[in-house]
């Protein structure tokens, strides 16, 4: 299971790898290049599966019916 994952802003483009919460979802992030305030797409549980290079830890584990929490 890979533990980072690399988010990249919809909105500028920049991307920074961060590490992914294995007990909680991650619902909000805060973009360093521009500031905006990222929240998961629609039908994705967390950023990490909707901006990130690889789905958050219950997504790998268990497909896209696993819910985070």
């Amino acid at each position: 299971m890979l533990l980072q994952s690399t988010i990249t802003c919809p909105h500028c483009g920049a991307a920074k790898t961060e590490s992914m919460p294995t007990d909680a979802c991650q619902f909000f992030y805060q973009c360093g290049g521009c500031g905006t305030r990222l929240k998961p797409k629609a039908g994705d549980c967390c950023v990490f599966c909707s901006y990130g290079s690889v789905p958050c830890p219950p997504i790998q584990e268990n497909g896209k019916s696993a819910c985070c929490g």
